[in-house]
């Protein structure tokens, strides 16, 4: 009885640490990916701010049209 005790406590030891590694592995995922979202979206800013002053120089320029096909 104590051995079959002692085995499901051993399985339930070794299901928590094989979380909880999964748990920190995720969230050292999570961390790299919150930083690549950071380094995005700066350039995504960055680029909005430079699409913005090209559109402000071409103000004056006739539109673009579309070709027929479109």
């Amino acid at each position: 009885m104590a051995a079959d005790r002692d085995a499901r406590l051993t399985a339930l030891e070794e299901t928590v640490a094989h979380q909880a590694r999964s748990l920190d592995e995720l969230s050292d995922q999570v961390a790299r990916q919150w930083c690549v979202i950071d380094s995005l979206t700066g350039k995504l800013e960055r680029l909005m701010v430079r699409f913005q002053a090209v559109e402000e120089q071409t103000l004056g320029a006739p539109p673009t049209t579309k070709p027929p096909h479109y």
